[in-house]
């Protein structure tokens, strides 16, 4: 069966699951809240292993070469065998992407404060990332429903839970915080495979100097002439750069957040 026949397969199997109160049968069974039944393939056959089959496939051979079709004959069954665990391919992808994040990295201390938490945390996903790079291809197209993502959500939050910040500030801060590390991620994996490795065109300064003046660009110059653009790029100081502005953001608002203390206090110390 051709990509495009199972992509219109898979949109009519879920074209009457629209109601976005519906858990797809796939995420229930992930969660452990469905039995698969009696009728159906042969015990051996498990979502766990249409899972790792996909992600298997993902990891050695792209994400583009993933189908239905393929990983049935990965795991040496009919593809018709695995609709009764996934409704659509898109629905597999979910779980693969699930699976391959793991579980939250767990604190090192038990009174870890709220900044040691969220680094431990983008850290802790962005190895995840590096470990698959092919799940930065997935387009993100709902809110995260598979147990380790949820996982990862109560643990940013409960890093957040001792602070004055509401609740939605607390969500918006972990948004912005996944984000920052699925960008810096996906940014270093796309230079890594398209400059064999190299995260900076060598020459970068001296090709813009070519192609640009100091009159039209002086700031950009500026930056050409202090040899920036032609360093090395060390990944993580890049990205702890970002980690700690953000940091550096989120104890400006919970500063801003915190009642302000009653006069008897501050003239009791």
């Amino acid at each position: 069966m051709g990509d495009d026949a199972e992509a219109e397969e898979d949109t009519d199997r879920v074209r009457d699951q629209r109601d976005e109160s519906v858990i797809p049968p796939s995420i229930e069974l992930a969660w452990g809240l469905r039995d698969r039944g009696t009728r159906g393939p042969k015990p051996g056959l498990t979502l766990n292993r249409i899972v790792a089959a996909g992600i298997k496939l993902a990891l050695t051979d792209g994400l583009g070469a993933l189908s239905m079709a393929r990983v049935a004959n990965e795991l040496g069954v009919g593809t018709m065998s695995l609709y009764r665990y996934v409704a659509a391919k898109d629905e597999l992808l979910t779980l693969m992407v699930d699976t391959a994040l793991g579980p939250p990295p767990t604190a090192e201390q038990a009174d870890e404060d709220w900044r040691a938490g969220l680094t431990r945390w983008a850290v802790g996903l962005r190895d995840a990332y590096r470990g698959h790079p092919w799940s930065l291809r997935v387009p993100i197209s709902a809110p995260p429903l598979g147990p380790n993502n949820i996982a990862w959500l109560e643990d940013a939050l409960r890093s957040l839970s001792s602070t004055p910040l509401s609740e939605q500030e607390k969500l918006s801060t972990v948004l912005l915080l996944s984000g920052f590390v699925r960008n810096d991620a996906t940014l270093t994996a796309d230079f890594a495979a398209g400059a064999g490795g190299e995260l900076v065109m060598p020459g970068y300064g001296t090709v813009l100097s070519r192609l640009t003046d100091a009159t039209n660009f002086p700031a950009l110059h500026r930056a050409i002439a202090s040899g920036a653009l032609d360093d090395e790029d060390d990944i993580d100081h890049e990205f702890n750069f970002g980690l700690k502005r953000i940091l550096d953001g989120t104890a400006a608002l919970i500063r801003a957040s915190a009642p302000p203390r009653s006069p008897a206090a501050i003239v009791g110390g």
